[in-house]
């Protein structure tokens, strides 16, 4: 391999517009902190000292919400069940659930893959920015198992609280 040859971060032969649940990362460029900040607060509400994160979105960050949130406008068969924007990286849970692939046998041809749906929402966000704001690609796994996706659910939903202990890593709800 050269040196300036990149590693597929895609599974060779999988058919990425198949039906079933995909965990995607999608950092900024350079981890610039464009999208939210984190400031946390004691919530005495709940009788106790529990110190609990607050997302501001900023500017961009508000676009890349509207973004996540219109794609059923344009994908029929994708949803977003579960997404957090973190300050210069977001988390998704992408469902792919198109009803012609098991009535066809297959994948229709105008089916929208994965990483047609994620270049759309980089795209939008950075036409609206007015500069490309994302790195390359982005990190995905396919989820597997209700196991699997109650493990990234609650990774996704602690993601603000591990930001403040500064015990980020995108791997630690294997």
């Amino acid at each position: 391999m050269e040196p300036n040859d990149r590693i597929p971060n895609r599974l060779i032969n999988y058919d990425y517009s198949s039906n079933g649940l995909y965990f995607v990362t999608i950092c900024t460029q350079k981890r610039e902190q464009y999208l939210s900040e984190i400031r946390y607060e004691n919530d005495k509400n709940v009788g106790a000292d529990i110190i609990r994160p607050i997302v501001t979105l900023t500017q961009i960050g508000k676009i890349v919400n509207f973004s996540i949130n219109d794609m059923k406008n344009h994908y029929d068969d994708i949803s977003v069940i579960k997404y957090c924007i973190m300050p210069d990286h977001i988390h998704l849970i992408v469902e792919i659930k198109n009803e012609n692939d098991a009535l066809n046998g297959g994948r229709m041809i105008s089916a929208p893959t994965l990483s047609t749906v994620i270049g759309s929402l980089k795209r939008f966000v950075s036409k609206k920015c007015g500069f490309s704001i994302w790195q390359k690609s982005f990190h995905d796994h396919i989820i597997r198992s209700e196991a699997e996706l109650r493990e990234i659910w609650q990774y996704i939903d602690n993601n603000p609280i591990n930001w403040a202990n500064d015990i980020y890593d995108q791997n630690s709800w294997r």
